[in-house]
């Protein structure tokens, strides 16, 4: 073999590298955080005011898991008041994984089960509001 072939031989294989390389990554599924995150960017300086608001609680907001069951326990500040709010559990690997629910109640805790094969890395959101005030609070857990 001559080395004009040797070339056609190292092209086409580069070529069909290439189109294997395309193939593969057109077949990735590729999940932004959120959809309509250039909305929720507009009121980001809401969500950090309300931050603010959590961090001058007299204690920190409470994450526990315990048998397959989240539980949001909030500081004795919201004694007998009514919260409601959202609580999200965020899977940043599997949009699918998701959970989100809706809550109101006066016993400072909030419980919610989570699937038997759900584990790895979450973040663990709640936006509430007692006597017309806003909270955010978020924390990364491991399941």
């Amino acid at each position: 073999m001559n080395w004009g072939h040797k070339i056609i031989v190292v092209y086409g294989v580069f070529v069909g590298g290439m189109v294997f390389l395309a193939y593969q990554s057109s077949r990735q599924n590729i999940e932004l955080v959120t959809d309509d995150y250039y909305a929720k960017e507009l009121v980001y300086q809401q969500r950090i005011d309300q931050s603010k608001r959590t961090a001058l609680l007299t204690a920190p907001v409470q994450v526990l898991i315990n048998d397959h069951a989240l539980s949001i326990n909030f500081p004795k500040d919201f004694a007998a008041k009514k919260i409601s709010g959202d609580l999200t559990v965020y899977c940043p690997s599997n949009e699918k994984k998701d959970i989100h629910q809706q809550f109101s109640v006066t016993n400072s805790e909030v419980k919610i089960i989570l699937p038997a094969n759900y584990k790895g890395l979450h973040y663990v959101k709640v936006t509430w509001v007692t006597e017309g005030v806003n909270y955010y609070f978020e924390q990364k857990v491991i399941i």
